[in-house]
């Protein structure tokens, strides 16, 4: 039996002026999934974000949040999702241990200290926590704001952009940490213009296009939206490891075969 999706969104339309930024977006989100939301820049993906958020008001259409619709559920559906921006909302001069207790005391929660301490070991942060974070490189840091944004275990977490800047390690630390993320249940919505990482983390892909969802589904059914491969031959051109071994193979045969015989020499008598 279907569950209910944990996002809902139908016909949502937003205008700033003349220009018309969201055009009837429909888009479902599976509870505990990784939804990617690809778009280039000025498609509208931003958009989305903040009116999930509360931050913005849409002009039509209607939008729910674990089960509370944003529009008369305000207050609930902030209580529900957290929002991680294109840059890490991080205090530099605290250490990351501070800024998740500040975090923790802000949700007015009990046991600052122990919940720090969980999220530090979640996250791979456990050496670190003790040292000032304008010490972390841009993957520690991105790997601490979303801790933050989970602390008060909210259901939906949205990734705006969540890999912006980083170098390609960086990068590969933010996903793991996302994949744990839906193994944990928790539910989330990544916003992305770099298609290698919807295709390594997303469940479902919705590509946004001029204010329109005009591809949704599984990597798989994306592809069969194209035409057939066309299998070409290619010539292979050699690596420099090829090139190397056939240079150096035959010698080193040899040597091999020389080593033998000299050692099989030393044993006569």
């Amino acid at each position: 039996m279907a569950t209910t999706p944990t996002i809902s969104i139908a016909g949502l339309t937003k205008s700033y002026g003349d220009l018309s930024v969201l055009r009837g977006v429909d888009v479902e989100v599976a509870q505990g999934s990784i939804f990617a939301l690809l778009g280039s820049n000025g498609a509208g993906k931003t958009t989305v974000v903040r009116i999930l958020a509360t931050l913005l008001k849409a002009d039509g259409g209607s939008v729910r949040v674990n089960g509370f619709d944003v529009a008369t559920r305000a207050v609930q559906v902030r209580g529900s999702i957290s929002l991680t921006g294109q840059f890490a909302a991080v205090d530099e001069i605290l250490t990351g241990r501070e800024n998740l207790v500040l975090m923790a005391r802000l949700r007015h929660l009990d046991g600052p200290g122990r919940i720090a301490d969980d999220m530090l070991a979640r996250f791979s942060l456990t050496d670190a926590g003790s040292r000032r974070v304008g010490t972390y490189s841009g993957g520690m840091r991105r790997r601490l704001d979303i801790a933050m944004s989970l602390i008060g275990k909210p259901p939906v977490i949205v990734l705006d952009e969540p890999t912006t800047g980083l170098d390609p390690q960086a990068r590969i630390e933010v996903w793991d940490a996302v994949r744990e993320l839906a193994r944990g249940g928790t539910t989330v919505l990544l916003t992305t213009q770099y298609l290698e990482e919807a295709e390594q983390l997303a469940d479902r892909i919705a590509i946004l296009h001029r204010g329109r969802i005009i591809a949704d589904g599984t990597l798989a059914d994306l592809v069969q939206l194209l035409p057939p491969a066309e299998v070409r031959y290619v010539e292979k051109q050699p690596s420099l490891q090829d090139i190397f071994l056939a240079i150096v193979g035959d010698e080193t045969a040899e040597d091999h075969h020389d080593d033998a015989s000299a050692g099989t020499a030393g044993t006569q008598h």
